[in-house]
């Protein structure tokens, strides 16, 4: 099987989200090859963040980790 697109990544969903469940991402990042975390750390590739999203923001922030809105996530999975 091929390296999905997400190969080598981590993801974390933080806030409500309005286009699918949190579950929902963890299961298609990790259909794409990635892996899902429930907490940001120096190895987080991408913090989606949807509404209210509170420290888990803003530790991304502090560690310069790149944040996605909902849309940006969606687009790269179509990608």
């Amino acid at each position: 099987e091929g390296k999905g697109k997400f190969e080598g990544q981590t993801f974390v969903f933080t806030g409500s989200l309005t286009k699918f469940t949190r579950e929902e991402g963890e299961t298609l990042v990790e259909k794409l090859g990635g892996r899902a975390s429930s907490s940001v750390s120096g190895k987080t590739t991408y913090v989606v963040a949807g509404e209210n999203a509170g420290s888990k923001l803003e530790k991304a922030k502090s560690l310069g980790v790149r944040i996605l809105s909902e849309d940006e996530f969606v687009e790269m999975t179509e990608r």
